[in-house]
């Protein structure tokens, strides 16, 4: 079974730093594009950051400057540096991917169960 656990979550106040981890298991033959969302009560899912395999970059506007994300191919892992955070960033952050289990299957996407970042003033 093919899954995404994420850690990294907490407890932080204004202008303190998180970050999060995001590992891939099971039976993966390739991961594609990774990224992180993020959703907040009464609002909807909306798209964080997001890193190719390549290693190509791509941040919502409200994080731009703040947040950094990465990924270590080799281990399937994706990584959200988040710094000068802000009461806005209260939400609970989801991990995403696009990947196959074989070479020749077609393209899925995986959620991880998510994790709560709340940010006090």
């Amino acid at each position: 079974q093919v899954q995404l656990v994420e850690s990294g979550g907490g407890l932080v106040q204004a202008g303190g730093s998180l970050r999060l981890s995001c590992s891939a298991s099971g039976t993966i033959f390739s991961i594609n594009t990774m990224g992180w969302y993020r959703q907040a009560p009464g609002k909807q899912r909306e798209l964080v950051a997001a890193i190719t395999s390549g290693g190509s970059t791509d941040y919502a506007d409200f994080v731009k400057g703040r947040f950094t994300i990465s990924r270590d191919n080799a281990n399937d892992t994706v990584y959200l540096q988040m710094n000068s955070l802000k009461p806005e960033d209260t939400a609970v952050y989801y991990c995403n991917a696009g990947y196959k289990r074989v070479w020749y299957a077609a393209l899925r996407e995986l959620w991880g169960q998510g994790t709560q970042v709340t940010v006090s003033s």
